[in-house]
């Protein structure tokens, strides 16, 4: 007779306790311990358990067939390249967001875009009903001819949808909304969405067919429910993008089948997520030349390069304490920039508040934008502008000098793509070999040449 037994389970890490605690000891979080039934079966005793045989049979490498296997393209440029070129059949992907965002309208536009020239897709929604899905698809246009919609959200039924119809793609909205009856929590909890996404793995992996789990997020971020959950995937792909800004960026956290660190660009307009093919160009349209505070970046995001506008204020403080503000990049790096400004270079900020700003929403993660952004912080203290013809690329160490960064090369072809004809870097000695038609390249070794070479006398 199977026996029970309650355990008290967090919904942020998935630890069980005994007893029912504020604040749960694995991960710190506060009021995550929810009452849980955990059954069990109860061994007989005197008899030894015995081992079954296992269906599955080891095989060589060299003896392994993969044909067939390759990636296929899902219609959308900017998808196929944060997926590293394409969807790996088989395989489980992860995307998560605020709400809002253009999740669910980004994976249905891909849906009906494979099911319109390949084999039936399944889209499975556990929050919208198929009358309101079918009002967003003629919304975007979508004509929905090979895509099936399924408004279920037991896991058991979903898989015997999966299994009669043997769809291209499988994508569920959501797998917090999904549930398994031999399991007695609620939809939602640690168990459900650890049990159902590894159910809906083994189906993925068995048959080859990729499914697309849509995840919702909490406060902090992080995709909700245990962070096993990210283990079970393949890829992870977030989502993200200011809700005052048509911009969205969908960026790859995680990839068993290609770079970790891509980013794609859409904008969000009446009829979907529409791609943008050249993010730098857009993110630099409605820049002001000769204005006071403002510097070009040369990022790189995964194997792509952007060029974004740094913006930053600098005014006198009405308090005893100035203010640091960042959006875009990270607040601790302000900081040593300013620390470096003023200890190396002489640019007083002691009594200056410093607002930092990435045009566009976008967020810069790499220390590469440190020389833009000190640049636009001394700009914006002298009120000197920086040249309108000139893009900055390169890292800021504590005593002044300048880092070389990485893919040099590809930041200044991108550069001089968009009609830049000066770029200001770091003094290295493989420069010799970068000759860029139309470019100057620039060389400095401190931040003190930088400022001489970059503000406008």
């Amino acid at each position: 007779m199977a026996k029970t037994q309650t355990r008290y389970v967090c919904q942020q890490c998935g630890s069980a306790q005994a007893k029912w605690m504020g604040r749960c000891p694995d991960c710190g979080e506060w009021n995550t311990l929810v009452e849980t039934v955990i059954g069990y079966k109860a061994a007989r005793a005197g008899r030894k358990a015995l081992t079954p045989m296992p269906e599955s049979q080891p095989q060589l490498l060299r003896d392994v067939v993969a044909d067939g296997f390759e990636r296929f393209s899902l219609a959308m440029g900017e998808l196929d390249r944060v997926l590293g070129g394409g969807l790996v059949p088989g395989s489980l992907v992860l995307i998560g967001g605020d709400p809002g965002i253009g999740k669910s309208t980004l994976l249905l536009q891909a849906s009906a875009a494979l099911a319109a020239s390949d084999r039936p897709v399944l889209y499975v929604s556990g929050e919208e009903s198929a009358q309101q899905i079918k009002l967003r698809a003629a919304r975007l246009g979508l004509s929905g001819d090979g895509l099936y919609v399924l408004t279920e959200t037991n896991v058991d039924a979903i898989l015997g949808h999966i299994e009669q119809l043997k769809p291209r793609l499988v994508v569920i909205d959501s797998i917090q909304t999904v549930y398994l009856d031999e399991l007695d929590s609620a939809a939602g909890s640690v168990s459900q969405v650890r049990e159902s996404a590894a159910r809906l793995m083994q189906v993925a992996k068995g048959r080859g067919i990729p499914v697309f789990l849509i995840g919702h997020v909490t406060k902090a971020g992080a995709i909700a429910g245990p962070r096993v959950l990210e283990h079970i995937v393949d890829t992870v792909l977030y989502l993200e993008g200011d809700r005052f800004h048509a911009y969205r960026l969908l960026r790859c956290v995680k990839n068993r089948f290609g770079a970790s660190s891509e980013v794609g660009v859409f904008e969000m307009r009446d009829v979907g997520m529409a791609e943008v093919s050249n993010p730098s160009e857009v993110f630099l349209a409605e820049r002001l030349l000769h204005a006071a505070g403002s510097a070009i970046a040369v990022t790189l995001e995964g194997t792509r390069p952007l060029l974004v506008e740094i913006q930053a204020l600098s005014s006198t403080t009405s308090f005893g304490n100035p203010r640091r503000t960042a959006n875009g990049i990270d607040f601790n790096r302000l900081l040593l920039l300013a620390a470096v400004l003023s200890k190396r270079v002489g640019v007083r900020l002691s009594d200056q508040d410093v607002f930092v700003n990435v045009v566009g929403g976008l967020r810069v993660g790499e220390p590469a934008a440190d020389l833009a952004v000190a640049c636009a912080i001394v700009s914006s203290f002298r009120d000197v502008p920086v040249a309108g013809d000139l893009a900055i690329v390169g890292e800021v160490g504590l005593s002044g000098e300048l880092r070389a960064v990485s893919q040099l090369e590809t930041r200044l072809k991108e550069a001089a793509k968009l009609g830049f004809g000066r770029c200001l870097v770091p003094q290295s000695r493989h420069l010799d070999r970068l000759e860029l038609p139309g470019l100057e390249i620039l060389a400095a070794r401190t931040l003190a040449q930088t400022l001489e070479i970059a503000l406008i006398a």
